[in-house]
């Protein structure tokens, strides 16, 4: 699956996107700004669930990005459609703020421990679907509260699909949901932050087009 790039003419200009994603299911406002490490009015990330919005704090303060989540959900069902939903709307809202990728890095690799927990993650901001979710073939104990590792990947699935990112997700050591979880939303964060850095003035690519 290949995400529509928004169009824009010059990165640089487009690194901040808003987003509102309604269903029947979930209501959720999503502010991105790739530029900054805050937004004019902080970072507010507010979805009803406590360890989502734990992991939303990581990928805001270990991708020194300008986030705000503003959502509700069926929480009374269970949190899938809340992270599914969330996910969609802050992959939109990257992709948005990506532009035509001129200038990007492209790609992120990163390795993140905690304590017996080991995740690495690669990214690829390529325009192409792809999500390798490695732990979900793995032993993974417990969850973060009603949180597991099946959230996240569906988290991840969703901000993949609707941004255009492959997206390699590894488990190196680690059983504890909590500690799996958090090692891997961090690992994505550092990612990401490599990724959609502007290191240059040309599309990382030989096609001419991402």
């Amino acid at each position: 699956m290949t995400a529509p790039l928004p169009s824009s003419s010059d990165t640089s200009s487009a690194r901040r996107a808003s987003i509102h994603r309604h269903t029947h299911e979930t209501d959720v406002q999503v502010t991105l700004d790739l530029s900054s490490a805050a937004l004019p009015d902080g970072n507010r990330l507010q979805t009803g669930h406590g360890f989502l919005d734990h992991m939303l704090e990581q990928l805001a303060r270990h991708g020194r990005l300008g986030l705000s989540v503003q959502a509700t959900g069926d929480l009374h069902v269970e949190v899938h459609h809340l992270a599914e939903d969330v996910g969609i709307t802050v992959g939109q809202a990257l992709a948005q703020a990506l532009g035509n990728r001129q200038g990007i890095e492209r790609y992120g690799s990163q390795f993140i421990p905690m304590d017996e927990t080991l995740a690495h993650v690669v990214v690829d901001l390529s325009g192409r679907a792809h999500l390798a979710f490695e732990p979900e073939k793995l032993d993974v104990w417990g969850t973060a509260g009603d949180f597991s590792h099946y959230h996240l990947r569906e988290f991840l699935r969703g901000l993949c699909n609707h941004a255009g990112i492959t997206l390699h997700v590894r488990l190196l050591s680690g059983r504890e949901a909590h500690h799996v979880i958090e090692a891997i939303m961090k690992a994505f964060a550092r990612a990401l932050r490599d990724a959609v850095a502007v290191t240059s003035d040309s599309l990382p690519s030989t096609k001419g087009l991402l």
